[in-house]
């Protein structure tokens, strides 16, 4: 290949990706860093980014104080009433030295506070925690994911799967997810359903399903997101997918609710099985991102052979390449997937393209309040 033809096949690099380069060419340089700590114009960007790179680095202990406070109930007992560190310790079953060094850290996290008389009330954090029942089980449940990526290196170079994540979800590597049996998914149903009213809300608040006739949500664990559906909407019918150890008590909840007459709850496993058809609508809740490409391509082209023509499909889940919220995107969910043994975060362009391939005429994005937590897709079949 001559010069010339070499220069031509060459990627063309943007003037974005040249500033970004010299930008941190630049940063690379410690007499830089030196001169532009003590500069004035660039004194406040420097000492962010000295900011933002320890805050990497302690990243864990920050987990570690939240898990704490979660674990030994500090949000609970400080909603009651503030306590100074004396009246606190006992509570906590900790001594007042060890009692006063977890709610300074936790002061320090916004997630605590010390009034001016001495005593530890809730910050603005803190008392975002009570009555979120969802973001305390995740912390609870992020002790496995820590001892996962105790070594992440190992864990990247190793096989999929064999770890503390993936023996927790049974179905991840189960050859038959349909015959797992019921106290294997006990834990990991509750925990889902813990966290789904925060999701139904955005869910709910993305989209109107008082126009469908009947819905089936597939993966839909216990029914905590077709129960918060059903409140809105009283004239739709609903149905139910899910392994049939998880149906079960699918089906139990609805008729504890008083939804068992509108309620139809089927088992089985949508990896494989086809799935019972009969609803205008299909919603697919946090399930799409915890599966392989082949098989979320296979369970998409099922769901669109269920609808009927003109019927729809409802997916939700956090998407990657999502702005201001790439951390949650490509780096938590990236290995805490990889951690599970399957799956992958997909950008909204990734998943609009797997819902085409499999068979959707169209499909958009609809605006959800917090899209760090979930973002939406609908897609309709041909009529």
């Amino acid at each position: 290949m001559s010069g010339a033809d070499a220069l031509a096949a060459a990627p063309r690099v943007s003037l974005v990706d040249r500033v970004r380069a010299l930008r941190e060419a630049l940063a690379a340089k410690p007499g830089f860093r030196r001169w532009a700590a003590r500069f004035p114009l660039t004194r406040p960007f420097a000492r962010r980014r000295a900011r933002a790179l320890f805050d990497l680095c302690a990243g864990f202990v920050y987990t570690q104080v939240l898990f704490a406070c979660v674990r030994l109930r500090v949000f609970a007992i400080l909603a009651e009433a503030p306590l100074t560190t004396e009246r606190l310790a006992p509570r906590l079953a900790l001594s007042p030295e060890a009692t006063d060094r977890l709610m300074a850290a936790a002061a320090a996290l916004q997630l605590t506070a010390r009034r001016t008389d001495g005593a530890w009330t809730l910050g603005q954090l803190g008392a975002a925690m009570i009555g979120n029942d969802g973001i305390a089980a995740m912390v609870e449940h992020h002790a496995m994911l820590y001892a996962d990526l105790a070594d992440p290196v190992a864990m990247l170079r190793r096989p999929r799967g064999g770890n503390a994540l993936s023996d927790y979800w049974a179905y991840s590597g189960a050859a038959a997810p349909g015959a797992v049996p019921a106290e294997r998914i006990r834990d990991y149903t509750a925990l889902m359903a813990a966290s789904q009213p925060m999701v139904a809300e955005e869910v709910l608040a993305a989209y109107r399903f008082d126009r469908h006739r009947r819905v089936l949500d597939v993966g839909g664990g216990n029914g905590a997101f077709l129960r918060a559906v059903a409140a809105e909407a009283p004239r739709l019918d609903l149905m139910l997918f899910d392994l049939p150890a998880v149906a079960e008590e699918a089906r139990a909840r609805f008729a504890a609710a008083g939804l068992g007459a509108r309620a139809n709850v089927h088992g089985g496993d949508f990896t494989q099985d086809a799935l019972p058809p009969g609803a205008d609508l299909v919603t697919l809740v946090r399930v799409l991102h915890d599966h392989d490409d082949e098989v979320a391509l296979g369970l998409l082209r099922r769901i669109h052979a269920a609808l009927p023509p003109g019927g729809a499909l409802l997916l939700a889940e956090p998407m990657a390449g999502t702005s201001g919220a790439e951390p949650m995107g490509e780096a938590y969910f990236g290995f805490y997937l990889l951690a599970m043994g399957r799956g992958r975060p997909r950008t909204p362009k990734e998943i609009r393209t797997m819902i085409a391939t499999a068979g959707f005429s169209e499909s958009r994005m609809l605006s959800t309040p917090t899209p760090l937590l979930t973002r939406a897709v609908l897609a309709r079949k041909a009529a």
